[in-house]
C-alpha cells in the first residue's frame, strides 16, 4: 500500500489549535501499518468524548468544541481518520472502504487507546463511522451525540444536493479542499481557517482519501456497507444508550436526517434535542462553542 503523509511544516500555521498530536499504528489490510494521529487533550481522568471527523475535513474541525469541553471537565480524544489530517493517507483510492474506515477508528479507540464508558461525538462521516462502532461495540459506550449525520443503508436515495457535491469532488482536476469546507459553512471562513483545511494536503495525491469517501456511503441496497448499517440499525433500535440529535438548521445534505434517527432509536425519548441555529453541515466551524455546550450538558446529566 503506497502512502503519504503529509510534512509536520504543512502544519505550523493552524490558528486556535495548540494541541500537539499523538500517534498509533494500525494495520493497513496488507500486511503493513499506517499511522493515525489523534488529539488527546483534558484531564486523563475526566468523561472520555471521542469526536469524529468527516469528509474532507480532520481534528482541527473540533477545536472550539475541544476548548470547551475541556473547561467542562472532560477528555477529547479527536482522531484524524485515515486519508485526512496528519494520518496517513493512502494514494490509491481503491485503499479506502467504508469496513476499513471502521476498523481503522476501532483499532485506535479499543486496542491501542482502550477507551471506555464513551461518548461518542459524530458528524458526518464521523457518525457514519462512530455509529457502527457503538452498534458493533455497545459495551465501550456510554452515550451518544449525533450531529449532522445518519446511517445509510442504500435503501433510501440521498438527496441532490449530496449527489452534485459527490459528482463534484469526483470530476475536479484540482480538488479545493477549503473551498468545500467553506461551501458547507453559514457563517465566512477566514483566510487562515480555510488554509488549515487545505494544509494536510499540499499534494493531489494526499487527496485520495477526500476523493474516495463520496463514493464509500452506501447508495444502493446491495451496497457492501448496507447489510452492516442495516444491523446497527437493528442494534440501535434495540438499545437504551442515550442518544442526543443535535443538528443544524441549516445543513441541506444531513437535515432530514434528524428525525428518523429520534423516531427509531429509544435512546432519544426523555431528551430535549436541540437545534442549532445559524449553522450549516459544518456546525463545530459555524457554532463551536455552542455544540460543546451541548455536548457537554448532555455528558453532565
Amino acid at each position: 500500500m503506497e502512502v503519504y503523509r503529509t510534512p509536520d511544516a504543512a502544519f505550523e500555521q493552524l490558528p486556535d489549535f495548540p494541541w500537539e498530536p499523538a500517534y498509533a499504528q494500525v494495520s493497513d489490510s496488507d500486511g503493513g501499518t499506517l499511522r493515525m494521529a489523534y488529539i488527546d487533550a483534558g484531564p486523563a481522568d475526566g468523561a472520555v468524548a471521542l469526536l469524529l471527523h468527516g469528509e474532507p475535513t480532520w481534528s482541527f474541525l473540533y477545536r472550539h468544541v475541544i476548548r470547551t469541553l475541556v473547561a467542562a471537565g472532560i477528555r477529547c480524544v479527536v482522531p484524524d481518520l485515515v486519508g485526512f489530517g496528519r494520518s496517513d493517507k493512502p494514494v490509491d483510492p481503491a485503499d479506502y472502504s467504508y469496513a476499513r474506515q471502521v476498523e481503522w477508528t476501532r483499532e485506535l479507540v479499543m486496542d491501542h487507546l482502550d477507551l471506555r464508558e464513551v461518548t461518542l461525538v459524530g458528524q458526518d462521516w464521523g457518525g457514519l463511522i462512530g455509529l457502527r462502532l457503538v452498534a458493533e461495540h455497545s459495551d465501550r459506550f456510554a452515550g451518544v451525540v449525533a450531529a449532522n449525520t445518519g446511517l445509510p443503508t442504500g435503501d433510501v436515495n440521498m438527496p441532490e444536493v449530496w449527489w452534485r457535491f459527490r459528482r463534484a469532488v469526483e470530476s475536479a482536476e484540482v480538488l479545493d479542499v477549503g473551498r468545500l469546507v467553506a461551501s458547507g459553512c453559514v457563517r465566512p471562513l477566514a483566510e487562515e481557517v480555510r488554509a488549515a483545511y487545505d494544509a494536510p494536503f499540499p499534494e493531489e495525491r494526499a487527496k485520495a482519501g477526500a476523493r474516495a469517501m463520496p463514493g464509500l456511503v452506501p447508495t444502493r441496497p446491495d451496497d457492501p456497507a448496507s447489510e452492516p448499517n442495516r444491523a446497527a440499525w437493528q442494534a440501535l433500535s434495540a438499545s437504551p444508550l442515550p442518544f442526543l440529535v443535535a443538528f443544524s438548521d441549516s445543513d441541506p445534505i444531513t437535515g432530514a436526517m434528524a428525525s428518523n434517527l429520534r423516531k427509531h432509536f429509544p435512546g432519544t425519548r426523555d431528551l430535549s434535542h436541540p437545534t442549532i441555529r445559524n449553522a450549516g453541515h459544518f456546525l463545530q466551524e459555524d457554532a463551536g462553542d455552542e455544540l460543546g455546550r451541548v455536548i457537554a450538558a448532555f455528558m453532565q446529566r
